[in-house]
């Protein structure tokens, strides 16, 4: 080691690049785990960027002419000038000791992001739909989904209830790319290239997950959950994962000379507190819960221990009279313990009252199930009551809650709604109904066909998806987690169709909850298509190709439908929904949704106030994506909107904190300014529950510190 370090030293005295890219390649080499899942995380990965425009010093590749279906020159060069008026740019190899230039037209060139590069995100508006009132807003967001989760770092950092995630199966189908180019099944670096793009991706949706109480959600087949299971594992040491496996369809897929694949498989890795909460179904079939239901009466359990063991003297604290009015039948108060050598009988009951021990049927001492101490704690909460009364034998039945009744009771999963004239609690439900599911899922709602491509081809019909979930599938899984979190914040950076955001919808329209649904997908085009359109010409970035993209072509047009109840073609959706809840499709949801396209942007710009406009919607949504957004810089110098203002101008920060502190909604405020005393000074005057953020300084360090600078 200490030989390959001082060869890097060298390395970096004569070309300081390529010494430090050495030295990160055997940074990653030096750091593999001995034991454990090791793959070749160095391998680099860059994306195409085609609608974003070139700049100097952007890193770019040289398009193939138009119409042409020929793999583009791969290699990076820089920009080192722009001539606007020849619509030309000078550009220099990267990674040659000996440089090579060339100069090129502006439309033959594409930026490219390595993804060790710093980024700087906006967001542009490209449309919403809203029929929610006052609701928060779902988002779609169009962009490198690596970049994306990027941008939510300054956004939603920690604040994340669910992430619900159906990534590439790497089936070697050309189902995903990697550096611009499809994944094949002979390609000897599939599942490192595979592993590699999961890990850079999951180690930034960490950071968004609420570390106290969130999940993730990954789906995936066989052919990759083996590796998925250990990644997660690396990556999410801190939580509790557990896999099940769902059966997607029962009719299965033939293979001849291997069993017929009817199932994937579903992990679960819960972080905090988060737990699986109880189900109406077992998943596995058609039982229903047996225990309480919401409405009805709790159980109250005897007494007296029932083991064959429990005889007197086996737990010396728990054999002590219990003593019941003679009149009414109820417990009057709580005997003392008695030794193995006394005899009961010698003991006196207190005026008005007679004593009942723990008999056993054949008459044989036995024990109580608590403690006397216990039982007198229970006597004056009213968990512990006499029942049954017959004065003629003097015999009366002790009920009384068990401890998880009793737990639940005093923190409110349980509610009291009334007591009995002795004091015990009485009509007592519970908040929750349901069983605890299964780890193997059979649900006919989960057919992939029926639930998945069935529902989309009603919502926007003549338009392919490979492969949609099953929307009542990906609805069922999310309930076990945020079914008790009515403002719950759900992202799907692998959203493809659409199918999470619409669950969440469905989610909302069953218990008036207010969840909202954070969309990311690119707008690749399918591999079918792709050669037809550069054979006409066309190029990503054109309008013609980008409206056939999956985010344009697909996603944005079923959240649309989804929540209109009408199709792209304005028509009303054909069917109705099936399961949970039914009714039909055309009804729609009273929900909002807003589409944005990821936009790059120049730190200098940022710095210089000159980029607030695609800035504008991430403030928008770390503030709760509610309500109006400030698009524009206020002329004034201070704006609020429905839950955040904007203060542009610190000389204005009085009438703006007076206007502040008429607004009861507010979650944050955004002060610009470079001068720290200034900032501190006027977010001391805030409310104290406004956050104060300062601009652009928390956005610019936000990405310098996720990019590990």
């Amino acid at each position: 080691m200490s030989r390959l370090t001082d060869l890097l030293a060298r390395t970096k005295a004569k070309d300081a690049q390529l010494g430090m890219d050495l030295e990160r390649e055997f940074k990653a080499l030096s750091s593999r785990l001995p034991f454990g899942l090791n793959f070749e995380r160095h391998s680099p990965e860059a994306v195409e960027l085609p609608l974003r425009p070139i700049r100097k010093g952007d890193k770019v590749r040289v398009l193939p002419a138009r119409g042409s279906t020929k793999k583009g020159d791969q290699r990076l060069w820089q920009v080192k000038a722009i001539h606007k008026s020849a619509n030309m740019a000078d550009l220099e190899l990267l990674g040659l000791a000996v440089p090579e230039t060339l100069s090129m037209p502006l439309d033959s060139l594409v930026v490219v992001a390595e993804f060790r590069d710093t980024i700087y995100p906006g967001l542009v508006s490209t449309g919403k739909v809203a029929r929610g009132s006052d609701k928060p807003f779902h988002s779609v967001i169009n962009g490198e989904n690596y970049h994306v989760l990027k941008a939510l770092t300054y956004t939603h950092r920690g604040k994340v209830d669910a992430i619900y995630i159906d990534p590439p199966y790497n089936t070697g189908a050309k189902d995903w790319k990697y550096n611009n180019d499809y994944v094949e099944k002979d390609d000897l670096y599939r599942h490192s290239k595979w592993l590699a793009m999961m890990e850079r991706r999951l180690l930034v949706a960490k950071e968004l997950l609420n570390p106290s109480d969130s999940v993730l959600i990954v789906t995936i087949d066989e052919k990759e959950y083996l590796r998925l299971g250990l990644l997660l594992e690396q990556v999410f040491p801190e939580a509790e994962i557990e896999m099940v496996t769902s059966v997607i369809s029962a009719k299965g897929v033939a293979r001849f000379g291997q069993f017929s694949r009817v199932e994937e498989f579903i992990y679960f890795a819960r972080l905090g507190k988060c737990t699986v909460n109880l189900g109406e179904q077992n998943m596995l079939n058609d039982s229903r819960s047996a225990s309480a239901q919401i409405g009805s009466d709790i159980e109250w359990l005897g007494l007296r221990r029932r083991e064959p063991t429990a005889k007197r003297g086996a737990r010396p604290n728990q054999f002590y009279p219990i003593f019941v009015n003679a009149i009414s039948g109820f417990i009057d108060s709580i005997g003392n313990p008695i030794t193995d050598d006394v005899d009961r009988l010698t003991i006196s009951a207190p005026s008005g009252t007679f004593a009942v021990w723990p008999l056993r049927p054949n008459g044989g001492e036995g024990l109580w199930g608590i403690t006397p101490d216990t039982a007198k704690r229970y006597l004056k909460e009213g968990f512990i009551r006499s029942r049954n009364y017959k004065p003629e034998n003097g015999k009366v039945a002790i009920h009384y809650l068990p401890s998880g009744t009793v737990d639940a009771i005093k923190d409110g999963r349980i509610d009291v709604v009334g007591r009995d004239p002795d004091g015990a609690v009485q009509a007592v439900h519970r908040e929750r109904k349901g069983v605890i599911p299964k780890r193997v899922w059979n649900m006919a709602s989960h057919n992939a066909e029926n639930g998945g491509s069935l529902v989309l081809s009603n919502l926007i019909p003549d338009r392919r998806f490979p492969f949609p979930k099953s929307l009542y599938a990906v609805e069922d899984a999310l309930r076990f987690f945020v079914a008790d979190k009515a403002e719950a914040i759900i992202i799907d950076f692998f959203s493809g169709s659409g199918t999470t955001a619409h669950a969440v919808m469905r989610l909302n329209r069953q218990d008036g909850g207010r969840r909202q649904c954070i969309s990311v997908t690119n707008n690749e085009v399918a591999a079918e298509e792709q050669k037809a359109l550069r054979e006409q010409g066309l190029r990503p970035g054109d309008p013609d190709w980008e409206r056939r993209g999956i985010c344009d072509y697909i996603t944005k047009p079923r959240v649309a439908a989804a929540i209109t109840g009408r199709t792209p073609a304005g028509e009303p959706i054909k069917g109705d929904y099936k399961f949970t809840d039914e009714f039909p499709m055309a009804d729609g949801f009273e929900e909002n949704a807003e589409f944005f396209t990821l936009t790059y942007e120049a730190k200098s710009a940022v710095n210089h106030n000159l980029a607030y406009a695609r800035i504008a919607p991430l403030l928008w949504l770390r503030a709760g994506a509610r309500g109006q957004r400030i698009n524009k810089l206020p002329e004034e110098g201070w704006a609020v909107a429905d839950t955040y203002g904007l203060l542009t101008d610190v000389d204005q920060a009085t009438p703006f904190i007076h206007t502040i502190n008429k607004i009861d909604n507010l979650r944050v405020v955004y002060i610009v300014t470079d001068d720290d005393r200034r900032f501190q000074a006027i977010a001391k005057r805030l409310p104290g529950n406004v956050e104060p953020v300062r601009l652009y300084e928390s956005y610019l360090a936000n990405f310098s510190f996720t990019n590990g600078e």
